[in-house]
């Protein structure tokens, strides 16, 4: 797949926008009551007319079909940029989301220079991930973190308890000789 430079230029927008539409199943949650959400970005890395174009792409999101069937809203006073370190639900999110990078990376197997043992925070981390990857089990058995949880049918993709994505293009190809 070959991109643009304005899909090179946007991809971490591009990668957001789809997160958004896609990940939470808003378009299952329901068709009863109108649903409001309220959408928060760690600060966005770019300029700021491109972030605000890519917060009203965010805001736009609620004139696609499946989210006024869903009555899916959104006030674009309700999607902003915070900082993480100032929001207790967000730092932890950072927390999680950094245990399980570690883990994906192989940096829990990582010690500081001249040491023979890994760092205390190193093992925090995995103790962390481990404790994760057993409730996903509980949930999904041998599940493998590298992988995408199996699919559900949309009538309980929203009310599912965890899902999980291995974000890789549908043209995507493995050059195998460049792996172990």
């Amino acid at each position: 797949m070959i991109c643009s430079k304005d899909q090179i230029d946007k991809g971490f927008q591009l990668l957001y926008y789809q997160f958004i539409k896609h990940a939470f199943g808003l378009r299952y949650s329901n068709n009863l009551n109108d649903t409001y959400l309220r959408i928060f970005f760690d600060k966005l890395p770019d300029t700021t007319i491109k972030n605000e174009q890519f917060l009203n792409y965010i805001y736009d999101l609620q004139s696609l079909p499946q989210f006024i069937k869903a009555k899916i809203k959104i006030r674009r006073q309700d999607i902003t940029e915070i900082n993480s370190h100032d929001h207790v639900i967000l730092q932890c999110m950072d927390i999680i989301l950094e245990s399980m990078a570690s883990r994906l990376n192989d940096l829990h197997k990582v010690k500081p220079y001249g040491s023979r043992i890994r760092g205390k925070r190193t093992i925090a981390k995995e103790k962390l991930y481990k404790h994760i990857l057993h409730r996903i089990r509980d949930i999904h058995s041998n599940f493998n973190i590298g992988n995408t949880t199996r699919r559900y049918p949309q009538e309980i993709i929203w009310i599912s308890p965890y899902r999980h994505w291995k974000f890789v293009p549908k043209d995507f190809i493995i050059d195998e000789t460049k792996y172990k």
